[in-house]
């Protein structure tokens, strides 16, 4: 048997070409679409197959927006969990890491361990009010940092327990690759969250654009596509890439129109203590509330309009599409690098026609980190009403000094009438 720190080093001097193979995934269609598509070639076949799985895919997604936020949040941690499994498979593969002392247990721990993390800091900063009333959790929250340090570094000093000699590097690797798929996926996955918190329209616009942008590239590249467009991807072709960004613009800027008429997408998702339920009742707020603009001389000419009324959204709504449909695509290129070096066509075979789960969401993680930093940096303000239910936790001695330091600020400013000093 060949000595594995041997066949460590042998592989740290290969090329791309000498990765070794993982096994092929399965052809997992349903029988019934199989045999419906036996008599087509295998190119209109897979266009098929493709459809008939999309169509279903979305018509689920409609299903859970009506079933509600929560509904969309469990989503969002059944796809992470699922692209996590994906990607921690094929490294468990390609490295061959069988033997190696508590590698899977300890990839789900960290997982585990990140999400309670996350999901904790949510907690504390959407349900305080509900927190407050709960006595168990004012401990969990108010030391939530220092538990959640405290078990990463238990996986951490597991991980050094587990080192054994001859497998040091490899198990190093696999270290690496379980913080780099965490990275990717728990982090993105929580600001997909935090937009969803912001408001439906801020999750389905930027996730519908892609969906979208994927659908419509992959339609004109199909009929139309004749330039190839990037290596690491030879059936993406320039026909495909930019029908599907004119196709996406124009998506996004209708569908925006629609769901900024109603307060369930537009309003901030917010956890009624009483009722023990996510609400989406608001006031809309100026973005959403149609204006009169101005159309721009050189198009007055070709519309005939002088004036256009529409939601501010919808100036927004360009800005996620385009980032949607001209940089969103190289995180579909990313992914494709990524399986070429380890000589895969898919991640998984968990959807026919499709791949697996990361196969069709390696462009969504991209634009939640994008449409995050967009709100953060052109959309949020100071929010009032997060504001009070943190004044609320605050002991009855530190709400009143913040009351005096208030009240003394606002009487200087002149807000506050000197007759109502005292």
């Amino acid at each position: 048997e060949v000595d594995l720190e041997e066949r460590l080093h042998e592989l740290d001097l290969r090329s791309d070409s000498d990765i070794p193979d993982v096994p092929p995934p399965t052809d997992s269609t349903p029988e019934i679409l199989k045999r419906a598509l036996s008599g087509l070639s295998a190119r209109w076949k897979n266009w098929w197959i493709r459809g008939i799985l999309s169509l279903a895919m979305i018509s689920g997604f409609f299903l859970i927006i009506y079933l509600g936020s929560f509904m969309l949040m469990l989503l969002v941690l059944s796809i992470q969990v699922k692209c996590y499994h994906e990607i921690i498979t094929i490294g468990y593969r390609v490295y061959h890491s069988y033997d190696l002392p508590w590698f899977r247990s300890l990839s789900w721990y960290f997982l585990l361990c990140v999400n309670y993390f996350f999901y904790g800091e949510t907690v504390a900063d959407y349900f305080a009010t509900f927190v407050q009333r709960r006595e168990q959790l004012q401990f969990l929250i108010r030391y939530h940092r220092f538990i959640s340090f405290a078990l990463y570094l238990t996986g951490f000093c597991m991980f050094v327990l587990s080192l054994v000699k001859k497998h040091y590097r490899l198990q190093f690797y696999m270290f690496a690759w379980t913080h780099v798929t965490l990275l990717i996926t728990v982090t993105q996955s929580h600001l997909v969250i935090q937009n969803l918190f912001e408001g439906m329209i801020w999750f389905l616009v930027p996730i519908s654009s892609v969906i979208c942008n994927d659908i419509t590239a992959y339609i004109f590249g199909f009929f139309f596509g004749r330039t190839p467009l990037i290596k690491l991807s030879p059936k993406k072709t320039w026909e495909g890439f930019i029908g599907g960004f004119f196709s996406t613009v124009v998506f996004g800027f209708i569908f925006s129109y629609f769901l900024a008429q109603h307060q369930y997408f537009v309003c901030p998702v917010e956890y009624n203590s009483e009722t023990n339920r996510f609400v989406t009742e608001c006031e809309p707020s100026e973005l959403f509330q149609m204006k009169k603009y101005s159309v721009p001389p050189l198009l007055q000419a070709v519309l005939g309009w002088e004036t256009v009324n529409m939601y501010p959204f919808q100036m927004h709504s360009f800005a996620l599409s385009t980032f949607a449909s001209l940089i969103g695509p190289f995180g579909g290129f990313f992914a494709s690098g990524f399986k070429r070096a380890f000589k895969i066509k898919d991640f998984a075979d968990t959807i026919p026609g499709h791949g697996g789960i990361m196969d069709r969401f390696d462009c969504q993680y991209l634009m939640a980190t994008f449409v995050h930093v967009y709100i953060t940096s052109f959309i949020r303000g100071p929010n009032p009403s997060k504001l009070l239910k943190q004044l609320l936790i605050l002991q009855p001695e530190q709400q009143l000094s913040v009351y005096k330091s208030l009240k003394s600020h606002l009487v200087e400013k002149g807000i506050l009438q000197p007759s109502l000093r005292g």
